[in-house]
């Protein structure tokens, strides 16, 4: 009689569950792959009841305090207001630089001030919001030092962060709802750089802006 194939937890299923909300995957009897029990630490996700071969990763916890400076325009003012609240109850610096209403603005001048803060190191990370998200990363990787993602959901916002050690994260704030702005904003945050080989690939990047590419 042929033995019972155990089912198999990998990275993808662990990203899943994270970008649905979860917090708990029940992995009783499965095995879980090296790569998902590092993307589960990075993401927060508990692998409950894991295969006793290896030990379970414990749950990632926040990032240390950060200074974070966050923008929007009148299209992303509301989520900004949102993440504002979520940074400082998480015991987050932040400084908001506006848009404060509904008025129309132009989303280019909130984006690159938010990218000037980091580039001038006044703040760790910066997040701008507008309606897609797509323009405000366009303006704010014209500024030299910054790499901004548009990130839409927590698998585009960990990549960011560990390949290409983005350090402003854009959002649609009309695309996606809240909740998951949420947990895009806290993967980006808490997930470090991997270096080794993207490094060489985050100089090239940086030095296209800089005359040396």
């Amino acid at each position: 009689m042929a033995p019972t194939r155990r089912p198999l937890i990998t990275e993808r299923d662990v990203r899943r569950a994270a970008s649905a909300g979860l917090r708990v995957l029940d992995t009783k009897g499965a095995v879980v792959t090296p790569s998902a029990r590092d993307a589960a630490a990075a993401l927060g996700v508990s692998l409950a009841a894991a295969a006793a071969s290896a030990p379970v990763a414990a749950p990632a916890q926040a990032s240390p305090s950060a200074h974070v400076v966050v923008g929007a325009d009148h299209g992303g003012v509301a989520m900004k207001d949102a993440i504002l609240t979520h940074l400082r109850s998480a015991g987050h610096t932040v400084t908001d630089v506006g848009t404060f209403g509904s008025d129309a603005v132009d989303y280019p001048d909130f984006a690159v001030a938010v990218a000037h803060a980091v580039r001038d190191a006044k703040a760790t990370f910066g997040i701008m919001v507008d309606g897609a998200g797509v323009g405000s990363c366009m303006a704010c990787n014209k500024v030299p030092g910054v790499r901004a993602a548009m990130c839409y959901d927590v698998t585009t916002a960990s990549n960011a962060r560990e390949h290409n050690n983005a350090n402003v994260l854009t959002l649609g704030g009309t695309l996606i709802g809240q909740r998951l702005a949420l947990e895009i904003v806290n993967t980006f945050l808490r997930t470090p750089f991997g270096g080794g080989r993207h490094q060489k690939r985050v100089d090239k990047i940086d030095a296209l802006l800089t005359g040396k590419a």
